[in-house]
């Protein structure tokens, strides 16, 4: 059996539980080692098997796994936050299907959530923004244009943009283009939840500077949006003392 287990964003302890006991109970672990956690590979038996994808092309973790399930071996595919966001493993569910190998999937932390954390921050709030824009600028891989950035900046949404930490000053052009203003609130993360996290807040149009300034240039989160400096919002109705929910009546 082949388990895809989210690692987390990056600290050691927001692996799930799940996640955990999957690492402890493997007898084989393909991790990706350019970007989890190696802290993680601690939860592994002694005599785990350990194979780093990052130097692996697909065929060649399709092998391990083949071999691992020739073997009667429990194989873990530890990818970093949640596979399902730029995890590129529908492409390897695929090839398993194609040699009859079962496979299950574990969530994780995306680094979207552990930038929220850091910066103690709401992506919904009331009056502001419902909605959570989750993607990237295009770069090796090519983007839908029907998802542009300018055409998401359009709904002045809350944004969350993977993967383009070295296009800086274009992507602050696009977001301009799409409708915000130079000073709409923005925030670059490097590593989020990791020991050397570096979090910083900054507007659309000081994204390029503020991340040279701080020698940022890979493995970074941007963040877009009026709920990052939280200065005007509506309180939640849910918790308003005239407001009727299933478990509470409202107070005359």
């Amino acid at each position: 059996m082949v388990y895809f287990v989210g690692a987390g964003c990056g600290a050691k302890d927001l692996i799930t539980v799940r996640g955990m006991k999957l690492l402890e109970e493997a007898d084989v672990i393909i991790y990706a080692g350019s970007l989890v956690n190696p802290e993680l590979l601690e939860y592994k038996k002694d005599d785990c098997e350990v194979f780093n994808s990052a130097t692996m092309t697909l065929d060649e973790i399709i092998d391990v796994i083949k071999q691992s399930e020739k073997d009667g071996k429990k194989t873990v595919r530890l990818h970093t936050g949640e596979p399902s966001i730029y995890g590129a493993v529908r492409e390897q569910m695929d090839e398993l299907d194609k040699f009859g190998i079962k496979y299950e999937s574990c969530p994780g932390v995306s680094a979207c959530f552990g930038a929220a954390s850091s910066l103690n921050i709401e992506y919904t709030l009331p009056d502001v923004s419902q909605t959570l824009i989750i993607t990237r600028m295009e770069g090796k891989t090519k983007v839908p244009e029907s998802e542009s950035i300018e055409s998401l900046a359009a709904h002045h949404s809350s944004m969350a943009i993977y993967l383009s930490t070295g296009l800086l000053d274009e992507l602050s052009k696009r977001l301009i283009k799409g409708g915000f203003n130079e000073d709409t609130p923005a925030a670059i993360v490097y590593k989020a939840t990791w020991p050397e996290e570096d979090a910083h807040i900054c507007t659309v149009g000081s994204l390029a500077t503020t991340a040279k300034d701080a020698g940022i240039t890979k493995t970074a989160i941007v963040l877009v949006g009026d709920v990052i400096t939280h200065n005007s919002f509506e309180k939640s109705r849910l918790y308003a003392p005239d407001f009727s929910t299933e478990y509470r009546e409202a107070k005359k």
